[in-house]
């Protein structure tokens, strides 16, 4: 017994069957896949789209973030040369006060000793 048989359907009768239904499984196959193919196309340029977007605010963020950052470098750097002319001005004055002090009391040792009181 041969398996195209075994449906009850004759020898010859069984490969036009087959033909027909192959072609209506072609017929749907190809109408499904250009319908997903069309919105496949429009998920993309969607999706390309929402990329190009959110690289864009990304950029644009980076781009802001960047600008503090070398905003904020250039206040250390002036803050930085800030300090260091105050720090030597400080040197300089300290220098100056500790010699006053010596002068002064070297001073009141010639005013102790030499006159009294």
């Amino acid at each position: 017994m041969s398996i195209l048989k075994t449906r009850g359907l004759p020898r010859n009768d069984r490969p036009t069957e087959i033909e027909g239904s192959i072609r209506e499984l072609v017929r749907r196959e190809n109408t499904d896949i250009q319908e997903p193919l069309g919105m496949r196309e429009q998920a993309t340029d969607d999706l390309a789209s929402l990329v190009h977007r959110v690289s864009g605010e990304s950029t644009r963020e980076i781009d802001y973030l960047i600008d503090g950052l070398k905003g904020l470098r250039k206040k250390l750097d002036d803050d930085g040369r800030r300090v260091q002319r105050e720090i030597a001005e400080y040197t300089s004055l300290s220098q100056s006060v500790i010699q006053l002090t010596k002068i002064v009391s070297e001073g009141m040792t010639h005013v102790k000793g030499g006159s009294p009181l």
